[in-house]
């Protein structure tokens, strides 16, 4: 792959990944800026997911982890849209959301910042879209 399969994002349509005010992103957050890639065959032809494919709480981080009780933290409802070149919303894209636990940490073995680990949070669910996101 070379240095043309790669596209500069717009900045003035993405925040800024490193900000001041949300101290953590000084240390966490990328140095360079983020790049899109140029679609291929992949993109166009698969893979298919079903809604029957995911679990009932796939898509509630809440919940979907939870073992013997409810997660530490402040609540908040993510949504977004996915959308084609064209600005029409695409039906049945796989969504992976990840967050960190209120301490700051995600549950992966690679992050090896300090924050404790919350033993009924996951910090990952997924969800299809529909017709209108």
């Amino acid at each position: 792959m070379g240095q043309e399969d790669f596209i500069q994002r717009d900045v003035a349509q993405h925040p800024l990944p490193i900000s001041p005010i949300y101290k953590t992103s000084m240390f966490r957050g990328p140095t360079r800026p983020p790049l899109s890639l140029k679609t291929g065959m992949a993109d166009l032809t698969g893979p298919v997911f079903r809604p029957e494919e995911l679990g009932p709480r796939d898509n509630d981080l809440i919940l979907n982890y939870a073992k013997v009780g409810l997660p530490v933290g402040e609540r908040i409802i993510i949504q977004g849209r996915v959308l084609d070149g064209n600005a029409r919303p695409l039906r049945g894209v796989l969504v992976e959301l990840w967050q960190a636990n209120a301490s700051g940490k995600y549950r992966h073995r690679n992050d090896g910042y300090i924050g404790a680990i919350d033993p009924n949070f996951g910090g990952c669910g997924r969800c299809l879209t529909d017709a209108a996101r």
